[in-house]
């Protein structure tokens, strides 16, 4: 098998354990770099013996992030990178079609989809997980959200890139293999609705070129995530019209707590809208 001419760029903090896991399933790729943000579990170790480039980073709490810091701070000698969490586990078929895309110069960027570990199994219906998170380096870069006054997290988790050219999409699945359990799910999620509820409202209607690369479902999203009946909308599309029940309890919980999630972004909007978006820097919700 050849080696894929791409740069596969790992963020992490504190995940040593999945982190070899993942390291272990790369290297159909050119290159891989480690981006730690001060681990403590020897996380530079792990990326040592498997033959990965590391470097720290320390965030000063302003843009730009850890995505965007490595690509404006470093040489890549690829044309595509490829961003990575830890927990995410590529295969051969999903290297396969990465490297038939990358080979046709069709796209400038793909879309990936992630199959769950949630509860004990692999979510094999409901509502799939996507990120553009495959691209040429040379054609954009993350959007820059200045949300230091509302967020503690270091790494662009729902900011997306911008790309000049046309996006595709990998059909072969990565595997998600986040296996922290719901104390971790769920207090990440109370993070992350903080910081979509901020986002909303910070979100400016007028920028065009930032509407324009987002997909329909993310513009949906954004125009109708602070009505009423948006959280249960997908729960319907996810549970009942994307077959989740066909993942038993562990599709019915994914479903439930997403909802949950979307309810929660509902509710901190209209809480900022009463105190004038004036909430403290902590991510808490």
């Amino acid at each position: 098998m050849s080696t894929l001419p791409v740069t596969v760029i790992l963020p992490v903090k504190n995940d040593a354990e999945t982190l070899a896991t993942s390291l272990g399933r790369l290297k159909r790729f050119q290159k891989i770099v480690v981006i730690d943000s001060e681990s403590e579990d020897g996380t530079d170790k792990v990326a040592a013996e498997h033959g990965a480039e590391y470097i720290p980073f320390r965030w000063n709490g302003k843009p730009p992030k850890k995505r965007t810091w490595y690509l404006d701070n470093h040489d890549i000698s690829t044309d595509w990178v490829l961003f990575l969490d830890a927990d995410e586990l590529a295969n051969d078929e999903f290297c396969d079609e990465v490297e038939r895309a990358i080979s046709t110069q069709s796209h400038v960027g793909y879309w990936l989809t992630y199959q769950n570990w949630f509860m004990g199994k692999y979510l094999r219906h409901g509502d799939p997980f996507s990120k553009l998170a495959l691209f040429r380096h040379d054609a954009g870069r993350y959007e820059q959200v200045c949300d230091e006054r509302w967020t503690k997290i270091d790494v662009e988790v729902h900011e997306h890139p911008i790309l000049d050219g046309t996006v595709g999409r990998i059909h072969k699945p990565l595997a998600h293999d986040e296996r922290r359990g719901l104390t971790s799910y769920i207090g990440k999620h109370n993070h992350y609705s903080t910081w979509e509820a901020n986002r909303f409202l910070a979100l400016d209607r007028g920028d065009e070129k930032l509407w324009k690369s987002m997909t329909r479902r993310q513009r949906y999203k954004y125009r109708h995530v602070d009505k009423w009946w948006f959280c249960w909308a997908y729960f319907i599309h996810a549970f009942i019209l994307k077959r989740g029940f066909l993942d038993g309890r562990a599709g019915f919980v994914f479903a439930a707590l997403k909802r949950q999630y979307y309810s929660h972004i509902r509710l901190k909007i209209r809480e900022l809208r009463d105190i004038g978006m004036t909430s403290p820097t902590s991510g808490d919700g």
